[in-house]
């Protein structure tokens, strides 16, 4: 086994084989990366001195060494897969029987619809008809409440609670269900377009006269939680 000994500044990583510079490019958030391996050198006889295994093995630690720089010189790139803090406001949960008025199907907002850890079990007036574009709804609650004709476009329900919501006439674009319960949820005359269901419990959903996309339809039919009866009117094989 060889080892190559590396010293490590702030944006600066070097050996006698390779180096890995970091630099910003000024008004952008791109960091250029910037990584060279070490020549072959002469001995004091003038003869030179092959280098080539450990300039290979020098290229290979460049390499993995741009990655791992790459990954902790982008900060915007690791915030964007981490959702922001709980809102404080005390009201929080309330906007969601007003909904997004803005967001409109793109899920556009000035701020987050932040619905995280709410619960609306059996609520059958607030959310019918309301549009929840880009909500994040993780860990909330929607049990047996009643949600037709609502717009939920870009939303994160991931570990979500939606046993026995109605989501008749809804549209559910581009939805991220990960590991919800949706037990006995009914999906009917619904636009599914782009949802996940990853892990999510799909037990006595009814689907009827639902809108799936192909490639949608193949992924949800890899639910194994979802019942005989469920997966043929789905069409699944």
């Amino acid at each position: 086994m060889a080892s190559l000994p590396v010293q490590f500044t702030r944006n600066h990583f070097s050996s006698p084989f390779f180096s890995v510079k970091l630099r910003r490019e000024p008004r952008s958030l791109v960091t250029v990366v910037h990584c060279s391996a070490g020549e072959n050198r002469e001995n004091g006889d003038g003869i030179k001195k092959s280098l080539l295994p450990i300039k290979e093995l020098g290229s290979i630690a460049c390499a993995a060494l741009c990655a791992c720089t790459l990954t902790m010189a982008s900060p915007v790139i690791a915030a964007n897969q981490r959702l922001p803090p709980l809102s404080t406001e005390p009201d929080r949960c309330e906007k969601a029987f007003v909904g997004n008025t803005i967001g409109q199907a793109n899920g556009v907002y000035d701020k987050p619809l932040d619905l995280r850890f709410c619960d609306y079990t059996n609520d059958q007036t607030n959310l019918k008809g309301k549009t929840l574009s880009a909500a994040l709804m993780v860990g909330a609650k929607f049990d047996g409440a009643d949600m037709t004709e609502v717009v939920m476009s870009k939303a994160y329900a991931v570990e979500a609670s939606f046993k026995g919501v109605n989501f008749t006439n809804a549209v559910i674009d581009r939805v991220n269900f990960g590991k919800s319960n949706l037990k006995g949820a009914v999906f009917r005359n619904t636009v599914l377009s782009g949802s996940t269901f990853e892990e999510a419990n799909l037990e006595d959903v009814v689907f009827e006269d639902t809108i799936i996309g192909y490639i949608d339809l193949q992924k949800i039919c890899r639910n194994e939680s979802i019942n005989e009866e469920g997966r043929l009117v789905l069409g699944c094989r």
